[in-house]
């Protein structure tokens, strides 16, 4: 048996937000007309975490995560100038 992914709560709340969105009548903050399966799901996962279900920790853009740039180094005419 796989483990469930959402807790109970967090899966009546998703199932909530879906049934609106069947119905029509699923808004987004904005106030349009949410009529994307994926962003139903977003909003109910959203809602579920706010009244603190146990849902997992919201990805960053896409999952990846920024490179770090180097500090630029100093030329070597600028080291010999000083020395």
């Amino acid at each position: 048996m796989v483990s469930k992914k959402y807790s109970d709560r967090a899966q009546a709340k998703v199932g909530r937000v879906m049934h609106e969105r069947k119905a029509g009548t699923l808004r987004s903050s904005s106030g349009a007309k949410v009529t994307s399966r994926k962003q139903a799901i977003a909003i109910g996962l959203s809602e579920a975490r706010a009244a603190g279900a146990r849902v997992p920790k919201k990805k960053g853009a896409g999952g990846k995560t920024k490179m770090k740039r180097k500090p630029a180094s100093k030329s070597k005419r600028a080291k010999r100038k000083t020395a």
